[in-house]
């Protein structure tokens, strides 16, 4: 695999139902390397702090894969940067991968923490009402990272995946029980892999709720 491009999103803002928002989702291939660091890549706005960002979901990819499957299902071919991803890697399907898995991609090291929940801010991005449903059901919700190494990453560089060890759950279920009831066997699963904070401790004041209705 190779990464195709590297998005950079500025601030903008776009008329959401009967509000305008500020978003980063808008994101553009740059041409120069650029240095990817903990809290992920420079000038890369961030507007929504609270639903993203931060050091567990610094990068956002999507993968080739991804990319040709929604082509066939939207009838033409969406650039890359598209789906607000700051990393587009050629031949990557993102059901595939596990909590926890690394990739490398040229200088950096990346960790997989979760999969990317659509939102309205996306369905605005997209122009279509439906959207949310439709990335639901397509299962193709793309990564988000963790930075374990920081380097200077560019367009063309190779990308090597390595396979986490340890406790974990794939990124399909995690997505899939998101939008489910979970029980405590469920989210335990979930809190025994190295899955994002943000979802961490929504999962474990989830956890605690179940704990105490057994009391």
């Amino acid at each position: 695999m190779k990464l195709i491009s590297v998005n950079i999103g500025r601030e903008r803002t776009q008329q959401r139902k009967n509000y305008i928002e500020t978003t980063g989702i808008y994101k553009m291939p740059v041409d120069e390397p650029v240095e990817i660091k903990s809290p992920g890549i420079e000038g890369d706005a961030i507007c929504d702090k609270k639903n993203h960002g931060g050091p567990d979901q610094a990068v956002y990819i999507y993968g080739g894969a991804d990319y040709a499957w929604w082509a066939r299902e939207l009838g033409k071919e969406p650039a890359p940067g598209t789906f607000g991803e700051n990393l587009t890697i050629s031949a990557l399907e993102s059901a595939q991968f596990n909590v926890g898995d690394y990739l490398r991609v040229g200088e950096a090291t990346l960790q997989v923490t979760a999969p990317r929940i659509p939102c309205g801010t996306f369905a605005t991005r997209m122009e279509d009402p439906q959207w949310v449903k439709k990335f639901r059901a397509a299962e193709r919700p793309g990564l988000y990272c963790r930075v374990i190494r920081e380097g200077v990453v560019k367009a063309g560089d190779l990308v090597s995946i390595e396979k986490y060890a340890g406790r974990t759950i794939s990124i399909l279920q995690m997505y899939r029980d998101h939008y489910n009831k979970r029980d405590e066997v469920t989210l335990r699963r979930h809190l025994d892999a190295p899955i994002a904070i943000r979802a961490r401790n929504d999962l474990e004041e989830e956890l605690q709720k179940i704990l105490a209705a057994k009391v």
